[in-house]
């Protein structure tokens, strides 16, 4: 088991530490299913095998501060979408009171608490950060593209101007 975890822990990026401790089956159940749907996988461990296999990972992962939040109840949600499980945890958490987020890995950094569930749940995917970084490059090229579309209709217009008065 502690090869398991520590295999996951070693090449996941993003991973959550909650406690959903007083769920009923059917609220876990529920759980469970909404964060399969976006791709998280949640595994209740136990905290001594959790932090061994976490304790087993090179230093440069930097997860020596997630041992503290190794108590009580524990149950980690391995994800490829940093936000996905904060943003499922947010909409559970409308109609109940758990799960709480103890920590989250993101990328090498380290969030602790459940207070961090709302920038959680903000942070963008890679995903909508490349869709905003193209659609930031492309509006440049829209802004040139229309404004030499209305000078190209302005020139037309001053020409048939100066023609008309010419005439005239």
């Amino acid at each position: 088991m502690i090869e398991q975890l520590k295999e996951k822990f070693a090449t996941a990026s993003f991973f959550y530490f909650t406690d959903s401790s007083t769920l009923t089956v059917e609220q876990v159940n529920e759980l469970r299913r909404k964060l399969h749907e976006v791709g998280v996988e949640m595994k209740v461990v136990k905290n001594t095998l959790a932090q061994k296999a976490l304790e087993a990972l090179d230093e440069s992962k930097g997860v020596e501060p997630l041992y503290d939040v190794l108590k009580g109840p524990t149950a980690v949600m391995f994800t490829e979408v940093a936000n996905a499980p904060a943003r499922v945890i947010k909409a559970f958490r409308e109609n109940n009171e758990k799960p709480v987020i103890k920590a989250a890995y993101i990328d090498s950094a380290i969030y602790l608490g459940d207070e961090q569930l709302e920038m959680l749940a903000s942070l963008k995917s890679k995903e909508e950060l490349l869709g905003d970084l193209i659609g930031l490059l492309q509006s440049p090229m829209r802004n040139l593209l229309g404004s030499l579309q209305s000078g190209e209709q302005t020139i037309m217009n001053l020409l048939k101007a100066l023609e008309e008065r010419e005439n005239a």
